[in-house]
């Protein structure tokens, strides 16, 4: 009785060992796509702005433009008088 009950807990902590791994890797996982992804829109930005350095005027414009008619449209007139 003494060899199941001890091959049965070894096989909880196998169990629970794998479980815990299979937590770490996840996580790993999930840090490393972040990264990718991240790698991924500095990379695109840079092929951007070498190959168009006006896209990023382009883009404050765009974005101030935004920002103005957001204002008009929402009613935010301290931000609508900042801009």
């Amino acid at each position: 009785m003494a060899d199941s009950s001890s091959s049965s807990k070894l096989l909880q902590d196998s169990r629970d060992d794998v479980l815990e791994l299979n937590k770490d890797l996840e996580s790993i996982i999930e840090a490393i796509e972040n990264i990718s992804v991240q790698l991924t829109w500095m990379s695109y930005d840079m092929v951007a702005l070498r190959t168009g350095p006006e896209l990023g005027t382009s883009m404050r414009n765009l974005s101030e433009a935004f920002h103005r008619c957001r204002a008009v449209i929402c009613g935010d007139q301290d931000q609508e008088m900042g801009s």
